[in-house]
């Protein structure tokens, strides 16, 4: 009979150890969107600044082709 005890108490200790590693998982989840969405936000403004810099240079580019 001793052994039924054992085998539940190890599936509930087996349960509760997957239960903090998703615990784990979610939060590291969390944490790795949240730092997607700041390095989206900062390729969006290097983006616009990459397009506000490079037409001054596409307008000269295309008057040093017309001579």
């Amino acid at each position: 009979m001793w052994w039924i005890f054992l085998s539940v108490g190890l599936a509930a200790a087996g349960l509760l150890v997957l239960a903090v590693f998703a615990a784990r998982v979610f939060r590291a989840v969390g944490e790795l969107a949240a730092q997607v969405a700041v390095s989206s936000e900062a390729l969006g403004t290097a983006g616009d600044r990459l397009q506000r810099a490079a037409a001054p240079l596409a307008r000269t580019a295309g008057e040093i082709t017309r001579r």
